[in-house]
């Protein structure tokens, strides 16, 4: 753990450490050992505080805020989701957090969160897949090839031994960089026409597109018994990418009900529709996959929990690597009771 040598100084990690981070570590074990510290945080759920994320949506778009605390420590992210700016040349999700000590509100690490997103939704799907995607899947279908889909593609690799990739977007353009970026990482990779034949022969079916709207990726008669359907789209309200058919067919698994309940796919259903929490698959409390004809869905929408769990893990990776810049963040007067007195010492100073 990164302790500045004054309490005033706070580690913040730039895209470009983080990219370092990633390389210097490696994409696959970063994405493991990542997924790790989700599981870790997973099978503690009951000690944290949790909330559905506060929200502010527009015509355009949604920011959020997203806060958690196990008691020690507390964590935070900003997040937004504008479909739209991909149409201006900008990025749909951009992100930056901060994880602080709860016993004395002082923050321990500020950090860019819009690559680290991408790679703890990409190990939280993975993780996730572990306890319900059928047993030696090998075959994804990736449906939306954006920003995300690579990192889907590399976590899946790392955890489940997943080396076959289907890839469809409505834009060829972007299944063309994406099969080009996974391109020598280890995956046969098969660009498709259309939806129905990405998903033929793919035991794991991952939707993961961008245009806030009700939608309709998946049909009923495109998913066959035994699939696991990685749903992660679907994430704010008024945005879904599965029929409502597929969600009854389907045991599904989600993070936190209440928040999954207004934003994930199982926002199409009854409000009382049940559901198993993912969490309790993980701590052994529920079943996951029982059989080999069962239908899994796990509605992600991403929870503060897991970013949680990537702030620890950053923190913990940082120490010693120098990819931090020390910040002058906080005031730290002699006296805490003379903050006035700092503003008229500085003024001496420059004088």
């Amino acid at each position: 753990m990164v302790r500045a040598p004054h309490l005033n100084i706070v580690p913040f990690v730039s895209v470009d450490h983080m990219m370092k981070l990633v390389l210097r570590i490696g994409v696959e074990t970063f994405l493991k050992e990542l997924a790790g510290y989700v599981e870790e945080d997973f099978r503690r759920w009951e000690v944290f505080d949790k909330t559905p994320r506060v929200a502010a949506h527009s015509a355009e778009g949604v920011i959020e805020l997203m806060p958690t605390s196990d008691g020690q420590l507390y964590g935070f992210k900003y997040v937004n989701g504008h479909p739209k700016n991909m149409r201006e040349g900008l990025q749909t999700v951009v992100a930056f957090g901060a994880l602080s000590d709860a016993g004395n509100g002082y923050p321990m690490l500020l950090t860019e969160m819009t690559l680290l997103t991408a790679l703890r939704t990409a190990a939280t799907s993975s993780l996730a897949a572990r306890y319900l995607a059928p047993k030696g899947a090998r075959c994804m279908a990736i449906i939306g090839n954006g920003a995300q889909s690579e990192f889907q593609a590399m976590a899946f690799k790392a955890l489940l031994g997943i080396d076959r990739l289907r890839l469809y977007d409505l834009d060829p353009a972007a299944t063309a960089k994406c099969a080009r970026n996974l391109a020598g990482q280890g995956f046969a990779i098969e660009t498709c026409r259309s939806p129905e034949e990405a998903v033929e022969g793919a035991q794991i079916i991952t939707t993961v597109t961008a245009d806030k709207q009700f939608a309709t990726i998946l049909t009923d008669n495109m998913v066959g018994p035994g699939v696991h359907i990685n749903a992660v789209g679907g994430d704010c309200p008024g945005k879904t990418e599965l029929h409502p058919d597929i969600l009854r067919r389907s045991d599904i698994f989600v993070e936190y009900p209440p928040q999954t309940r207004i934003e994930g796919e199982i926002q199409q259903l009854p409000p009382d529709y049940p559901v198993n929490e993912l969490w309790e698959v993980i701590a052994g409390k529920r079943e996951g996959r029982r059989d080999a004809r069962q239908i899994t869905l796990f509605d992600s929408v991403g929870f503060a929990t897991e970013d949680f769990s990537a702030l620890r893990y950053v923190r913990d990776k940082i120490a010693g690597t120098g990819l931090y810049e020390e910040l002058d963040l906080l005031a730290d007067p002699d006296d805490p009771r003379d903050l006035f007195g700092m503003l008229l010492r500085c003024q001496k100073a420059v004088a």
